[in-house]
């Protein structure tokens, strides 16, 4: 699973975000990770850059290898575009607008009845919302979460059928394909001002 091209866009969008021309706003610019990723083993980095007066933007990447070698891998990148009810970004009410693409592959013990390794990619948009306390002039807390509709393709199977051993042409199709109502964002996270 290749994941450095998800954190040079974040470099990228630092570094511009650090250039661009204009008056310098206090709370422009913020590096944020979500505690709750990093709970289910998936760190965590986003930055948000105001761009308006009741406007940011938020991108958010997260991701795992096997942590502690459980059969788990994970990529998820996340943009939203936030709307902030005060007048003033980055503390209070907010309500947005959430996507996020996915890829992953996950086995589950043997045993639960159905299919148990899953390998597959997705991509999801919804509606989001959430509440930033302000905990000092630099720190501040996030509460958030939102839904949507996902739409995922993968290959689902038993671990003990030796798929990819046997179906070698039909290993990189998928074999499932549909959409779900689908958590887009549940977070809690600690942000960090730059300026």
């Amino acid at each position: 699973m290749q994941t450095r091209k998800p954190f040079i866009i974040m470099a990228l969008a630092l570094a511009l975000a650090l250039v661009l021309p204009g008056e310098c706003k206090a709370q422009r610019l913020a590096v944020k990770t979500n505690a709750l990723s990093w709970a289910a083993l998936a760190p965590d980095l986003g930055l948000e850059i105001v761009t308006g007066e009741r406007t940011s933007l938020s991108l958010s990447v997260s991701g795992t290898n096997m942590p502690f070698g459980l059969p788990y891998q994970l990529f998820v990148i996340r943009p939203e575009y936030r709307f902030w009810f005060n007048g003033r970004p980055l503390t209070r009410e907010y309500v947005g607008i959430s996507a996020f693409g996915t890829r992953y592959a996950l086995t589950l013990p043997a045993g639960t009845g159905r299919a148990n390794v899953f390998k597959g990619d997705g991509i999801a948009a919804g509606v989001s919302g959430g509440y930033v306390f302000n905990l000092s002039k630099r720190w501040n807390f996030e509460l958030s979460g939102g839904t949507g509709i996902l739409f995922f393709r993968q290959k689902q199977f038993f671990s003990t059928d030796n798929y990819e051993q046997y179906f070698v042409e039909e290993v990189s199709k998928p074999n499932t394909i549909g959409y779900k109502l689908f958590p887009v964002n549940l977070s809690a996270t600690f942000i960090y001002i730059i300026k």
